[in-house]
């Protein structure tokens, strides 16, 4: 089992992912959310200069936010920067696109985009909007092709699987394992408990709540009014009602997602309560160790720890020492 670990793409990212490989985690591991986050590309390059041993990867890219030239390119610079560190995981893009006012890309759609990518990076012609395109930089600029470097895909269901096994070399999940496959990154989110710590602790309510909240935020997204079935969700929408007009919601909803438990979840993580828990992993080192070995036996071969709250060091050193790294 490798343990790995996400990270925000910030101002603070270089720091975290030289404590990360310090510490001893596989790869590191940025988002991709252009109007939340700082840039991937541009953070996992200084990430590449001033780090030695530690993976890089993308969890997940979103096609629809870059061209596939453009993605293709970006792969083969870090590739060149950092050889044979890289992985880039791709998905249809739920809260990168919410973010934008729109909905998750189709599978077809980001099937169509992996296809032409494996073949830029092959050294193929391939036809994108109708026309022929090919990556044509010269030995000074880009390393030549073929580049080869492996590809995950977040796409569940039946489909999404299938589609994985067509395009991908390993598909990423969050909350369960999968058997079948030789890479099955599962995200794993939550807190490494102190000893006796309440579920209803501050700390915990800081480094858990974040996750929790994505919850009821995809709720939201779904439909509104079925985020009242969270507790203390019906005075987060008429909180989140009162501050923004229709149509500009979405762009509140969505702040410090996966990072920060802002004033208006501070509404939805205060009346959580025990149930904070989630989908997350919140147990004592001991629990740790026991939820590892569970993903390892439903066919996770990879953990990517993505920690939140305002203390990432902390975070990071505790699971890790608790996954006996």
């Amino acid at each position: 089992m490798k343990i790995s670990c996400g990270i925000v793409p910030s101002l603070a990212s270089v720091e975290q992912a030289r404590l990360a490989e310090e510490l001893g985690y596989d790869r590191a591991w940025l988002y991709d959310s252009p109007a939340i986050y700082a840039d991937i590309w541009v953070t996992m390059a200084r990430i590449a200069e001033h780090t030695d041993r530690i993976g890089l990867g993308t969890a997940v890219l979103v096609p629809s936010l870059r061209s596939v030239m453009a993605t293709a390119s970006a792969i083969a610079t870090i590739e060149a920067m950092a050889p044979g560190r890289l992985a880039v995981g791709f998905g249809t893009g739920a809260t990168a696109r919410w973010t934008l006012g729109k909905s998750a890309l189709t599978l077809a759609e980001t099937g169509e985009f992996l296809r032409q990518l494996r073949g830029l990076l092959a050294g193929e012609v391939v036809q994108v909007d109708g026309e022929a395109v090919q990556m044509c930089q010269l030995p000074q600029f880009l390393p030549p092709r073929p580049i080869d470097v492996p590809i995950l895909l977040s796409a569940l269901g039946p489909k999404g699987q299938a589609l994985t096994h067509e395009v991908a070399d390993g598909i990423m999940t969050v909350g369960f394992g999968l058997p079948g496959y030789d890479w099955c990154a599962q995200l794993a989110v939550g807190t490494v408990l102190d000893a006796g710590e309440e579920l209803t602790a501050e700390r915990v309510k800081q480094a858990a709540g974040p996750w929790y909240a994505i919850m009821a935020h995809g709720a939201w997204e779904s439909s509104p009014e079925s985020v009242d079935l969270f507790p203390g969700g019906a005075e987060w929408r008429a909180e989140l009602e009162r501050r923004r007009p229709e149509g500009e919601r979405h762009l509140e909803v969505h702040e410090g997602h996966a990072t920060t438990v802002t004033d208006l979840d501070r509404i939805l993580v205060d009346a959580a309560g025990d149930g904070i828990v989630g989908l997350n992993w919140i147990a004592e080192p001991e629990g740790i160790r026991q939820k590892i070995a569970e993903a390892e036996a439903m066919g996770t071969t990879e953990i990517i720890y993505a920690p939140s709250g305002p203390d990432l060091e902390r975070e990071l050193r505790v699971f890790a020492e608790a996954a006996g790294l």
